[in-house]
């Protein structure tokens, strides 16, 4: 059982919803990462979601995109995002999952980059490019390091298929709430609670609903249906304004709030 599993229990038992916020590694510049994490852990999150900046971010809307861009420009790469994981484990203790595409694994060398996260202390890994039809180039060593691959659902996938997804792994589910890149809207399609409610129904692991979700009502609605959220644009555009008390707030209602839903 790695950290993410042990989290979920925890949650589980005492009643809770996961709020797990997302941040571009390099964004502000690759030293400010470990202080963020260390942040974004005292502020309440029960997980962080780790982006990899990428040229080409087929998932990410306009304000992820432009934090990737900030990130590149300021000389991130993928071996010094890992280092800094490395430094931030020594004093972070809940999960990192690294969110990255493929092109960036292939280049870095996908033995070498498993090898290297797993000394990292990372916990899981999102891969948005890669269908499970493929994802034997790299899930069966992701396994055996304990690194959890979490996989992805969307409003389009048949029940079927996600039956066959939610099988694999013991982290989490991350469901797609939108069709549609990530980025803050203003609300979601009416059906959306029916969606979460047929993919908790089916999902043997927890589920947690991604994209677009950036206020508390949101969070809150949602949660009714999952076991979480998680929170990109939002908290990379607080973190692009150094608005940290408004971040800080915003998670610590959801934590005060969450456990009633």
């Amino acid at each position: 059982m790695n950290r993410i599993e042990k989290t979920f229990q925890l949650l589980n038992n005492n009643g809770s919803k996961a709020f797990v916020p997302y941040i571009m590694a390099g964004d502000g510049g690759l030293d400010s990462l470990v202080e963020r994490l260390q942040l974004l852990e005292k502020f309440g999150a029960s997980a962080i979601e780790v982006g990899v900046p990428f040229s080409d971010p087929v998932a990410d809307g306009p304000t992820i995109q432009q934090a990737g861009i900030r990130a590149l420009n300021n000389g991130t790469t993928l071996k010094g995002i890992v280092a800094k994981l490395a430094e931030a484990r020594e004093s972070i203790n809940i999960p990192i999952i690294l969110m990255t595409y493929l092109n960036p694994i292939y280049a870095y060398g996908i033995a070498s980059f498993v090898h290297d996260i797993q000394n990292a202390g990372v916990d899981g890994c999102i891969i948005p490019d890669m269908p499970l039809e493929e994802e034997d180039i790299i899930a069966p060593k992701l396994e055996a390091a304990g690194i959890e691959l979490i996989r992805l659902v969307t409003l389009t996938t048949p029940i079927e298929r996600i039956k066959q997804i939610a099988t694999k792994g013991n982290g989490f589910l991350y469901t797609v709430t939108v069709k549609g890149i990530t980025g803050v809207r203003n609300e979601f399609d009416g059906d959306i609670h029916a969606y979460l409610q047929a993919v908790k129904e089916v999902s043997p692991i927890p589920v947690l609903a991604g994209f677009g979700i950036s206020n508390q009502e949101q969070m809150l609605d949602l949660t009714k249906n999952c076991d979480g959220v998680v929170v990109g644009s939002r908290i990379v555009d607080l973190f692009a304004k150094n608005n940290l008390a408004e971040m800080e707030q915003l998670m610590s209602i959801f934590k005060q709030k969450s456990n009633i839903v």
